[in-house]
């Protein structure tokens, strides 16, 4: 499996927006995603850590687990080749907003 295969799933992106703001542990990842047991969200992380999204220490009898955000460099090098159409959509649209301002009584 590779990093694209593996954001696919919206739970393993839910885990990620959980690690966003920091470390997790295992329990407070499984309090994230209601409806999934403790064994589902692990195997979530383990597939996560393979691909190198997260890490994982231990901490006494808890795991830790942390985002690794340069797990995700090959989605932003895909990503950066549509980058320029966004960019110039963006573009063409504060034009159009600053002309609808200016015509604006």
């Amino acid at each position: 499996m590779d990093v694209f295969e593996a954001v696919a799933e919206p739970s393993r992106r839910a885990l990620l927006d959980a690690l966003v703001d920091g470390e997790r542990t295992a329990g407070e990842l499984v309090a994230t995603l209601p409806g999934l047991t403790q064994p589902t969200v692990s195997r979530h992380l383990r597939i996560l850590r393979e691909v190198g999204l997260v890490e994982v220490r231990p901490d006494a009898q808890r795991r830790i687990y942390a985002l690794r955000a340069d797990g995700l460099l090959a989605i932003d090098d895909w990503i950066d080749r549509y980058r320029r159409l966004w960019t110039d959509h963006l573009d063409a649209l504060e034009r159009h907003l600053a002309r609808k301002h200016e015509e604006a009584p």
